[in-house]
């Protein structure tokens, strides 16, 4: 005897994942408006989720969510980072081409998308723990990626921890100022600065 009253299966026709989706809406948001900019109805209605999916995935609610788009967004610095190690043997020449890529992304947005990981870091509240060990844990990855690329190329360790905590700052810095002039030329001296510091960090090559 079939059971009345009884819920709807929720069927969704979206290919990509629930889980998927919710966090690229977050993403989304973290670009355009911070964290605390964005509500919860506004993140179902973009991931096309209700809200009972969205707490099965992040019991955490909206912070646990924020913290899979920050892994999220430090996973894909971090790998295109790899590639562009792979593809250029000089670290200044793959900080360069880093630069350049976060300069076309920010331009093609119209300006109004920089990186996440600035923007949760500037609003983040001392409430927020969770997010800020996130955020440190992420911009630890990428310094001690960096850093390892500069040891690689022959710097010492001391002295590639120290240019690698400052290429991070200057590329957050240089796309806040890039993003609020609507132009790229922060970036672009900031870039230039850049890499004739680390070329004469570099050891003469015989």
């Amino acid at each position: 005897m079939p059971i009345r009253n009884a819920p709807l299966p929720i069927t969704d026709s979206n290919p990509t994942p629930t889980r998927d989706r919710l966090i690229a809406a977050m993403l989304n948001a973290l670009r355009r408006t911070g964290f605390h900019g964005v509500g919860l109805s506004e993140l179902l209605s973009e991931a096309g989720a209700p809200k009972g999916v969205m707490y099965h995935h992040f019991p955490g609610g909206k912070s646990e969510l924020a913290i899979a788009a920050i892994d999220l967004v430090v996973n894909q610095i971090t790998a295109g980072l790899a590639k562009l190690m792979q593809r250029h043997v000089d670290p200044a020449d793959a900080l360069q081409a880093w630069m350049a890529s976060a300069q076309k992304l920010l331009a093609g947005s119209g300006y109004q998308q920089g990186c996440p990981l600035a923007s949760m870091a500037s609003e983040s509240t001392p409430d927020d723990m969770a997010i800020r060990e996130a955020l440190a844990k992420g911009f630890g990855h990428i310094r001690q990626q960096l850093g390892s690329a500069l040891e690689n190329a022959g710097v010492a360790p001391a002295r590639s921890a120290n240019l690698a905590a400052l290429m991070v700052s200057a590329y957050e810095g240089a796309l806040i100022q890039a993003r609020v002039a609507g132009q790229v030329d922060a970036m672009q001296n900031t870039t230039d600065a850049l890499v004739e510091l680390i070329r004469l960090s570099l050891p003469p090559q015989p």
